[in-house]
């Protein structure tokens, strides 16, 4: 499987950056930023129409990537990448309520 080909809230695990050319300066530099084996990344939004970019999380640093680049990195999926419960149910992404006080 290919990071572009992973569902929105769904994470997976780096396996390696698969260059396109031997010496694919995209794939060199994505690994530079930490795209490397072993890494979890989570796919977090996606471009008007579910199109480019697409936004990944790896770590606390969010990337925003085309299509093309992110077809570059293969990945295993995770054991929990079924999107949770509170990524489906908008009415959780609220805040709750103030605290009120009773007199």
């Amino acid at each position: 499987m290919r990071l572009n080909e992973l569902p929105l809230e769904c994470q997976g695990i780096i396996d390696h950056v698969a260059p396109t050319t031997p010496a694919d300066p995209i794939a060199r530099r994505l690994e530079e930023f930490g795209f490397v084996p072993g890494e979890p990344v989570k796919v977090v939004a996606f471009g008007p129409f579910g199109g480019d970019p697409m936004a990944v999380e790896i770590g606390f640093t969010r990337f925003a990537l085309r299509r093309s680049e992110a077809a570059r990195v293969v990945m295993q999926a995770a054991q929990d990448s079924a999107p949770t419960l509170k990524a489906l149910d908008p009415a959780l992404h609220t805040a709750p309520p103030a605290p009120t006080e009773e007199a």
